[in-house]
């Protein structure tokens, strides 16, 4: 019997970027596969799983129980000549793990570099940048069932990833604690600089054959610069999904706005920046009390001091208004909202 302690009224506030204060009613940390069923087992009602708190706004104070998802352990499970299977416990750091990877050589998650949260919550959120997605290199996940304690293996296929999306966030949302997760990664790595501003930084440092370290180097620099960190202004990275609108509908939209930047997809539809829609309907730099759309980044929504959830929500729903009656286009939010 493994013993497990309850913190009662725990505060929140450094448990989530945003920095926003909320108590958990119950709190667990949990280490190990036997302290997960062993706490299930008590069967608190309602139960919510907690990871790095990076892409969460507490609206309030949580009911019932809050496990603390801080199972660790990184892992080769199987390899060959040319790919590794490797096991990651929830728990673990993201960056943590892209590190890792990077020193080991196995290249395929270098383009995430930075992205804040851990490993069990990749997969709800199909975390993606610079032409990557976690989708590109998952293998498969071990879960444990938040309402029976029974533990379910899911494949790629039972995901349905989508854009940021999963079945965890949809109709699996809040079932699932994930205990570990299997990636399958490149040790012949293939190079990705194709996106965004990676190829532009390399060559601003006069590297013409980038190894991942260099990508995974180049990723940390651009995020570095754009993105504000949470330890000195509250926030969530980017707060809304940028949206993809189908042919017909963007094509109506670039005769209005013939300057907007857009990203043509593999499945027909384009994808436009939501950045840019917010800073064009004049919120970026805006601020109200602590609650506020950052100076440098409209697509991020900040906490500058004492802002609560419920401001920041506010805040995100004005935009959203904004933006709709502005170009037409619905935002939706990228944080989860608790």
């Amino acid at each position: 019997m493994i013993s497990i302690e309850i913190h009662r009224n725990f505060p929140l506030k450094s448990l989530n970027t945003f920095g926003i204060e909320a108590k958990a009613e119950e709190l667990v940390i949990v280490r190990s596969l036997a302290a997960l069923h062993q706490l299930i087992q008590l069967k608190r009602s309602p139960i919510q799983v907690l990871g790095g708190g990076s892409n969460i706004l507490f609206t309030g104070d949580l009911p019932g129980l809050t496990i603390k998802n801080e199972i660790d352990g990184i892992e080769v499970f199987i390899e060959n000549k040319h790919d590794a299977l490797i096991k990651v416990g929830g728990g673990v750091v993201w960056h943590d793990l892209v590190l890792w990877a990077v020193e080991q050589g196995f290249g395929g998650i270098e383009n995430l570099s930075l992205i804040p949260g851990t490993v069990g919550a990749a997969p709800i959120q199909n975390i993606g940048a610079y032409g990557v997605e976690l989708k590109d290199v998952f293998h498969s996940l071990e879960a444990y069932d938040l309402n029976t304690g029974e533990s379910s293996v899911f494949h790629h296929s039972d995901c349905h990833f989508g854009y940021r999306d999963s079945v965890f966030k949809q109709e699996l949302k809040g079932r699932f604690c994930i205990a570990n997760v299997y990636l399958q990664l490149q040790k012949i790595p293939k190079i990705n600089t194709a996106y965004g501003d990676i190829q532009r930084t390399l060559e601003g440092w006069d590297i013409k054959k980038p190894s991942i370290r260099d990508v995974s180097n180049a990723v940390i620099h651009i995020r570095q610069s754009k993105l504000p960190d949470p330890a000195v202004i509250g926030n969530a990275g980017s707060f809304f999904k940028n949206p993809e609108l189908e042919s017909v509908d963007f094509q109506r939209f670039s005769e209005k706005f013939p300057d907007a930047p857009n990203y043509s997809q593999p499945d027909g539809r384009v994808k436009v920046p939501a950045g840019w829609l917010i800073e064009k309907a004049g919120w970026k730099g805006k601020r109200f009390g602590d609650a506020g759309c950052h100076i440098k980044q409209a697509l991020v929504l900040v906490n500058y001091g004492t802002a609560k959830g419920e401001e920041i929500l506010a805040l995100a729903k004005k935009i959203q208004a904004s933006v709709l009656e502005q170009f037409g286009i619905t935002l939706t939010p990228e944080v989860n909202v608790w």
